[in-house]
């Protein structure tokens, strides 16, 4: 497999990933984007757009999986804070996925 097919396809999973987890959340998640990003791993819009930083593929599946859960959980709550319910619910699903 060519180094760019294997990157085409690392990025169509990540994306998968991302669409499952949007699922478990409960949010709609509209476009899903991968790019170079300096001071940050990701962001979310108000309008269901994510961004991920190209980086965040090089990085263990744990990571990647916290990255993308504290954004939906952002896009659920509708805003930006860090908040104790937001810490609780990322928490909350987080765990989730490790007992099953």
């Amino acid at each position: 497999m060519s180094e760019l097919t294997s990157d085409v396809v690392r990025r169509e999973m990540f994306k998968a990933e991302v669409r499952r987890w949007a699922a478990r959340v409960g949010v709609e998640v509209r476009e899903i984007h991968l790019r170079p990003m300096r001071r940050k791993w990701a962001s979310a819009s108000s309008r269901g757009r994510l961004t991920f930083s190209t980086e965040l593929l090089s990085q263990p599946l744990d990571f990647q999986r916290e990255v993308i859960v504290h954004e939906l959980v952002h896009l659920k709550l509708m805003r930006g804070n860090h908040d104790k319910l937001f810490k609780s619910l990322v928490r909350a699903y987080l765990g989730s996925d490790e007992q099953g």
